[in-house]
């Protein structure tokens, strides 16, 4: 299965996540972590108040502690496991952050960068470091993570959940760095994070609040399983490559284990899609042809009989083509539906936070519209292509359509420009911390290498600082 030796590779990633500097970065790479920080921080603001998250704030505030780290917009003080999970899981509430890694030219699922930035976020802050620190921390942490992934080519139809399973050693790496662990301690840290990983893709099927907790239980595993390391706990020699080992436990093998150390230290890989629309990124391009059709043609959806929404044969069996239904917890029935994003689209003529709202969801004009939707495989001669065609009373047919959606990085990417204005929009919809401090925190990001100390911005992102 492998030519590497067992062991050989986990020790590269163990030394690596504590050797690199900031140095070794050049600014492409410090540009785009930073531009991941700003990204996952106002899905953390615009998410603070999504369905479950207050019983979670409330929850970690009983549970007390050590008043280590901030929880960001609630306010309140924890221990920074706790924090970490509970603002990756704020992240994570509209599937709305940056994700998917570009490894080599070649993209592969990945949502990572939640855990990844509030990890070192609530650790940090509890350590006090700099922002220069934060920014390398991260990058060595996300392109453990990268290569991980790559070098398995993560399978979801086996129903592990990437956010619970392979993050969880980009978070312990992170934590292992910046709680000052050795090279043997860092081995041990991933071996403890093996133990914690789980996390399954069922939860989005039924509609669940806990699709989003694996974002977080993975931060907080994995800040766990380096302050054990550093009490001196062992765990298995090889976490990765060994008998019982990750690839072994949860994927099909590691199908390139080449990847896991190739140029290590001198390239850094990451997620690279930053996403225009708060919602599954497996419907965005139905999102894009449904909005150049209304955009394109001026219909009355009342006036639609029927909708197609042509897709890739593969994607009718993924939990994204279920039929639509409002359940218990609507918000996930919502943002994970080809069919309500794409009615959504076509009704709204935009795809925004407010329409993934309990009182949005259950609106009668969309649920009309979603009735008359159908799912259908794309013919095999047909171009790479996501289509939505809409027949009208009148007889007349219109149809739109989109390919790779807006935000591939090889494709149409976000521009920075793009990205603030994701940010400031998630503020102004969040309306808890203020537009003057939103704008403050957007400042000290983007200068976030010269920042000594994190606590110094932080506190920008409570609500209670308005």
């Amino acid at each position: 299965m492998t030519s590497i030796v067992a062991g050989t590779a986990i020790e590269a990633l163990s030394a690596n996540i504590l050797d690199t500097r900031f140095e070794d970065f050049d600014r492409i790479t410090v540009k785009n972590a930073k531009n991941r920080i700003i990204d996952v921080i106002g899905c953390a603001i615009g998410g603070a108040n999504a369905p479950g998250n207050q019983a979670l704030v409330d929850l970690v505030k009983e549970w007390g502690g050590k008043k280590e780290a901030t929880i960001l917009v609630h306010g309140g003080r924890a221990p920074a496991h706790n924090v970490a999970m509970v603002n990756a899981i704020m992240c994570r509430s509209f599937d709305f952050e940056v994700m998917s890694v570009l490894v080599e030219g070649r993209q592969y699922a990945a949502h990572h960068a939640a855990t990844m930035v509030m990890t070192a976020l609530a650790l940090g802050e509890a350590k006090g470091i700099s922002g220069q620190e934060l920014i390398t921390a991260m990058i060595a942490g996300d392109d453990i993570t990268a290569r991980i992934i790559a070098a398995s080519d993560i399978d979801l139809g086996l129903g592990w959940d990437g956010t619970g399973t392979y993050t969880a050693f980009g978070a312990a790496a992170i934590a292992g760095r910046l709680l000052g662990l050795n090279k043997r301690e860092m081995r041990n840290a991933f071996g403890i994070v093996l133990n914690n990983v789980a996390s399954t893709v069922q939860g989005i099927w039924d509609g669940a609040t806990t699709f989003k907790y694996g974002q977080g239980s993975a931060a907080m595993n994995g800040i766990m399983a380096a302050q054990l390391a550093k009490k001196g706990w062992k765990g298995p020699d090889d976490a990765l490559l060994s008998r019982y080992g990750f690839y072994a436990l949860y994927t099909h093998g590691c199908k390139n284990p080449a990847i896991l150390t190739e140029n290590l230290g001198k390239k850094y890989y990451a997620e690279s899609v930053f996403k225009p629309y708060p919602c599954c990124r497996a419907t965005h391009s139905t999102i894009d042809a449904a909005l150049a059709l209304a955009k394109g043609h001026d219909i009355k959806t009342d006036d639609i009989t029927e909708a197609t929404i042509s897709v890739p044969a593969r994607l009718l069996d993924s939990f994204v083509a279920k039929p639509f239904q409002v359940r218990e917890y609507p918000h996930c029935d919502a943002i994970f539906s080809l069919r309500y994003t794409c009615a959504t689209a076509l009704l709204r003529k935009c795809v925004q936070q407010e329409y993934f709202t309990p009182e949005a969801i259950n609106d009668s004009k969309v649920n009309k519209l979603i009735s008359k939707i159908r799912l259908a495989a794309l013919k095999e001669t047909a171009p790479r292509a996501i289509e939505v065609r809409v027949k009208m009373s009148d007889g007349r047919e219109f149809s739109g359509s989109a390919a790779t959606g807006k935000g591939d990085p090889l494709d149409s990417p976000l521009s920075d420009a793009e990205i603030i204005t994701k940010y400031l929009s998630q503020v102004e919809f969040s309306k808890t911390v203020s537009r003057v401090n939103a704008e403050k925190l957007l400042e000290s990001l983007e200068r976030l290498e010269k920042i000594d100390n994190l606590a110094k911005i932080v506190a920008l992102a409570v609500k209670k600082s308005i």
